[in-house]
């Protein structure tokens, strides 16, 4: 590892390890878990904004101070006392805050704005959170971004399998990748960590792409025509979170698709900068649906992009090609 990050990486690796624990705990505490709506309807849990709380903690632990662009605020909490309360008793037994204005004081440093020039950090405390609701996939994700650039990507998976192939295989893994450096995963308790590759698929038609589970997120007839006219007959894979950039890293899935259902809508920074690094790192290519790199500078939105595009490189043209037939 490239000494200049490795102290960062070895940070996120451990405010998301410790982040992944604190929901793995609240999502087996009880059968169903409570949450609330936010102004734009999404769900969110104790287990969200303790995970943001913790790992933000943890950043300025070990750096001192740390300008962070993250998902969740205080605006949730506004008018829930007993919620306010409940994440703090839970993110107390991981790190050392003595009240519950410690949860609101570290929630209101996520809240920075982005700049092209200088560095950032951009966490996304559960992606997927009705993945997580489900008891299916989600991911924890943080990512340093540095002069518009991201540099350094950690996706925590709880439920992500060794094995796609066996359901029954033990899961949980950490992905992550630093620039120029490769892509790697490990267990969460951080063993065996080994190098990840793309898959070498290089016929479309033999692809396998994936996709989220949510209808009202993208549009999964505009991915349907995409796979069409590529000629791929698998059934894509519907995995919540940026898992999905996960499974292309590694070689579980070859393209991951993701057309807004929404007109006009732009990505969240925090959804997106983890998981692009570590397939770019793990030999494959990343851009929007017109075949432009994924612009971070923009502030907390990719507001220069349309569409996102994740392939193992070799067929990323092609399907570019596919997708240019279709919409333009």
């Amino acid at each position: 590892m490239v000494l200049e990050y490795d102290n960062k990486l070895k940070a996120a690796l451990n405010a998301v390890i410790q982040a992944m624990a604190l929901c793995e705990e609240v999502r087996n505490s009880v059968p169903k878990i409570a949450y609330i709506e936010k102004a734009d309807h999404s769900p969110v849990t104790k287990a969200d904004i303790g995970s943001q709380v913790v790992i933000t903690y943890e950043l300025l632990r070990v750096f001192g101070t740390a300008h962070i662009i993250a998902e969740e605020d205080v605006s949730s909490l506004s008018a829930n006392e007993n919620l306010l309360q409940e994440i703090y008793l839970q993110v107390r037994k991981r790190v050392d805050i003595q009240t519950t204005d410690d949860v609101l004081r570290l929630l209101e440093v996520g809240t920075a704005s982005s700049s092209k020039k200088g560095s950032f950090w951009t966490i996304d405390p559960i992606d997927g959170t009705k993945g997580f609701l489900r008891g299916e996939q989600y991911a924890i994700a943080l990512a340093l971004i540095e002069d518009g650039e991201v540099v350094l990507g950690v996706l925590g998976c709880p439920n992500y399998p060794e094995n796609f192939e066996e359901p029954s295989s033990s899961k949980g893994l950490v992905f992550y990748a630093a620039k120029k450096n490769g892509a790697y995963v490990q267990k969460k308790d951080g063993s065996n960590p080994c190098k990840i590759n793309v898959d070498n698929v290089s016929k479309p038609s033999l692809a396998r792409f994936c996709e989220s589970v949510e209808i009202g997120h993208v549009s999964h007839d505009t991915h349907a025509q995409i796979s069409n006219l590529l000629g791929i007959t698998t059934p894509p894979l519907r995995i919540d979170s940026q898992c999905k950039y996960a499974a292309v890293a590694r070689g579980d899935a070859t393209i991951y698709l993701r057309q807004s259902s929404k007109a006009g809508y732009h990505e969240n920074i925090w959804d997106h900068a983890a998981g692009a690094i570590i397939v770019t790192e793990a030999g494959g290519m990343v851009s929007d649906f017109s075949g432009y790199p994924l612009d971070f500078s923009t502030g907390r939105k990719l507001e220069k992009n349309s569409g996102i595009l994740a392939t193992n490189g070799t067929i990323h043209e092609q399907v570019l090609a596919a997708i240019k037939q279709l919409i333009g």
